[in-house]
């Protein structure tokens, strides 16, 4: 599937937009002028932003910048999936934010948001509570309730820069390949024997010609790629009712010691401490 352009309508008289989506089973591989900020909540997901491929667990609050590619934050996710997506005006910024002296830090904000910024901690929970707040506010209100989340970005250290160079569309133009093929085929064959020989065959490239353009675009080879999805996979079972050695075997991992040691790699934490911790979490909220 190639890169798609999503045409977003405002309401008369708004300058944003707030909405919940749900697009689960869809492969969205899309690109927009407007600024979006996203806020998805789920045991665990995958987010790809421009050339970054990186999992969240629990939430993540992310600000994507202009005609920056981005696939839908709840593809492929089974579990429960909650989400809020903001977007602002193609011309929010040239009218609202750049006249105005004292929003020189969201200025800066925006400018640097075509690099994907993921935001944590307080941070996260701060604005997750005010977007709750906006959406039945009155028009003018919930715009001041919007230039103070912006604000609250702006001025945040718990921010994680997602790319390191310019990923907007004039970068992915050229592109003819149909990544949601790809994505499909990983999704689909995850737990069993992913071949990279198979699938550079479906998209019809030679296998070396494969490599380079899935590293190319990916900043991944597909071997490591197949690895993190397959991990992403089992942070899901691990909080079911299945052990660290079922739930290995179960996203396709055949050495129980190359799980636990790749687990941690990945985490930081083995499955067990993960399930661990995350089950407490879960406890606690409940």
């Amino acid at each position: 599937m190639k890169i798609q352009k999503e045409i977003i309508e405002f309401e008369k008289g708004k300058s944003f937009k707030l909405f919940s989506p749900s697009l689960k089973n869809c492969f969205f591989w899309h690109h927009h002028p407007e600024i979006e900020l996203v806020y998805v909540q789920a045991v665990n997901g995958i987010r790809h932003v421009g050339r970054d491929i990186s999992g969240f667990t629990e939430s993540d609050l992310v600000l994507i910048g202009s005609n920056v590619p981005h696939l839908n934050f709840d593809y492929g996710i089974q579990t429960e999936c909650r989400q809020m997506v903001l977007q602002l005006r193609e011309n929010f910024l040239q009218d609202i934010i750049f006249p105005v002296p004292e929003f020189e830090s969201i200025k800066k904000l925006m400018e640097r948001s075509y690099l994907g910024l993921s935001f944590s901690g307080e941070t996260k929970k701060t604005v997750v509570e005010k977007l709750h707040e906006i959406k039945d506010k009155n028009s003018f209100d919930a715009l001041m309730g919007l230039i103070e989340i912006l604000q609250i970005l702006a001025a945040s250290d718990e921010v994680k820069e997602l790319n390191k160079e310019d990923t907007r569309i004039k970068w992915f133009l050229n592109d003819k390949i149909r990544m949601g093929t790809i994505y499909d085929y990983i999704h689909e064959n995850y737990d069993k024997k992913p071949n990279v020989n198979e699938i550079a065959k479906i998209v019809s490239l030679s296998t070396p010609a494969f490599c380079r353009y899935f590293k190319k675009q990916t900043n991944m080879t597909f071997t490591d790629f197949v690895n993190n999805y397959r991990i992403n996979q089992a942070k899901i079972f691990l909080l079911k009712d299945y052990s660290v050695t079922e739930v290995c075997f179960q996203v396709g991992f055949e050495s129980l010691s190359y799980f636990n040691k790749l687990f941690k790699q990945h985490t930081g934490e083995t499955p067990s401490e993960f399930r661990k911790k995350y089950l407490k979490n879960i406890e606690v909220r409940n």
